[in-house]
């Protein structure tokens, strides 16, 4: 009786809760809410022991408490060349890239039967610019033999230039490559340009300000919230780049070009060090993390928000 008693009990509960509106949305819910602790949740929390432990995917993991940091921050040279290169490409190629997006919006905020294509066309590297195919396609445009030293000899210069294999050059074709991807942050840049009133325009005008004063007074400081937004999404995605690096150079010559989140994939997968892996990812984590605090402590200091 007892058993019976409970089981309706139960089962008037449940009619209960699916009879509330809000459970409809608690449903719906459920697959993000699954998805986000099996996926995203359970993962970090085994990455986080994992990175106490020595490792290799195959064994059971062993404690070991801080030796990977330890090990990391004292004993890896390779872990500072690595982190020396991408923040190098980081701090290098998120501004250029910012500038140059921002240009390119200013230029196609005006409509024209054109315009849309021209959108379009910019926006398509981003799209593109991850992919394994467009990695390899820069590689032979910057080989020995490819099409950059080909146009080169068209003017008498060297066509033998190793812009793959030098130390001075070879981030800095990783650099234009990212500078090259700059179509999402136009278009985050042209939604805002387009919010920005007329009528501050039209004020300026009567008042005889030229283009330069119109930009450094109304565009830039209304614009300043979406240089923040692209600023700290792009940043994060810098020091996070892999495929430029593993597809293109290898991460050579002289781990000039290794970086970060490479250096990461071979510990884990290459040497078999999945908890010196962890242990770095991590220590990325951690320091993103204090990245993007600064950006936000700062914003006070030269973000525009309008009351």
């Amino acid at each position: 009786m007892n058993i019976e008693r409970g089981e309706r009990t139960l089962n008037f509960k449940l009619r209960k809760f699916l009879n509330k509106e809000s459970s409809a949305g608690v449903v719906f819910c459920m697959p993000f809410i699954i998805g986000f602790l099996v996926f995203l949740i359970i993962p970090m929390g085994m990455s986080l022991y994992y990175s106490f432990c020595d490792y290799d995917i195959l064994s059971p993991p062993v404690f070991t408490g801080l030796d990977n940091y330890i090990e990391i921050f004292t004993a890896d040279e390779t872990f500072w060349h690595s982190v020396k290169a991408t923040f190098l490409f980081a701090f290098v190629s998120v501004p250029l890239r910012l500038i140059f997006a921002l240009i390119v919006a200013l230029i196609l905020v005006k409509s024209t039967k054109a315009t849309g294509f021209y959108r379009a066309a910019y926006y398509l590297p981003s799209i593109l610019g991850g992919s394994v195919a467009v990695a390899v396609l820069w590689r032979r445009i910057f080989a020995t033999d490819g099409v950059l030293n080909s146009i080169l000899g068209m003017f008498g210069l060297d066509t033998q230039f190793a812009w793959l294999g030098n130390t001075k050059t070879a981030i800095w074709t990783l650099v234009l490559l990212a500078i090259w991807q700059f179509g999402s942050s136009m278009l985050i840049f042209l939604s805002a340009l387009k919010q920005i009133p007329r009528d501050l325009y039209e004020a300026a005008d009567v008042d005889g300000a030229n283009k330069f004063v119109k930009f450094f007074k109304i565009t830039l400081p209304l614009l300043t919230p979406t240089i923040f937004f692209n600023l700290v999404m792009q940043m994060i995605n810098g020091f996070l780049a892999f495929t430029q690096s593993l597809i293109i150079t290898d991460g050579k010559p002289m781990d000039s070009t290794l970086f970060y989140a490479v250096y990461m994939y071979r510990q884990a997968f290459s040497f078999n060090h999945a908890g010196y892996a962890s242990a770095m990812a991590w220590i990325m984590l951690l320091f993103i993390g204090l990245l993007t605090l600064l950006l936000f402590k700062t914003k006070k200091y030269w973000v525009y928000e309008q009351e």
